[in-house]
């Protein structure tokens, strides 16, 4: 598993479209952001999901806190044993970091961005590989 972030409109989903040459692979691209649910994977060997961090919200706004992160860290279980079983077979997630700036007014603004935290520390703590995209650059921290 392969954890992307870095700010909005950085560049991050270039950077995974060229980091993993997918012009010349077959690949599954789900995004948050077109409205996609998260997906059933399936038999693709790339498979890209895009806008964690909405995905995040969704599930804030329809569950408890904890019970939200607890439903990630069975989805990275998930994942991480569709990966396991087919060594060609590679996710890659994509999240906005909204951890910067001023801290949200509104109470569920709040606990997204808490949450997200969360569900980020857990995907970096499972990933295989994190990098960080600024600006297009990429720095890779694990």
């Amino acid at each position: 598993m392969h954890f992307v972030t870095g700010g909005a409109f950085n560049g991050k989903s270039n950077w995974v479209r060229k980091q993993y040459h997918l012009d010349d692979h077959e690949h599954s691209w789900y995004s948050s952001y077109k409205e996609d649910e998260i997906p059933v994977l399936n038999s693709q060997k790339i498979t890209i999901l895009e806008g964690v961090e909405v995905w995040v919200r969704q599930v804030t706004r329809s569950i408890p806190a904890d019970e939200s992160r607890e439903k990630w860290q069975s989805l990275v279980r998930e994942w991480l044993k569709w990966e396991s079983e087919d060594r060609q077979r590679k996710l890659v997630l994509i999240g906005s970091d909204i951890s910067k700036g001023i801290v949200p007014i509104a109470a569920e603004d709040r606990l997204w961005r808490d949450t997200t935290g969360w569900v980020y520390q857990d995907l970096v703590s499972a990933a295989e590989r994190v990098d960080v995209i600024w600006y297009g650059i990429s720095q890779t921290l694990k």
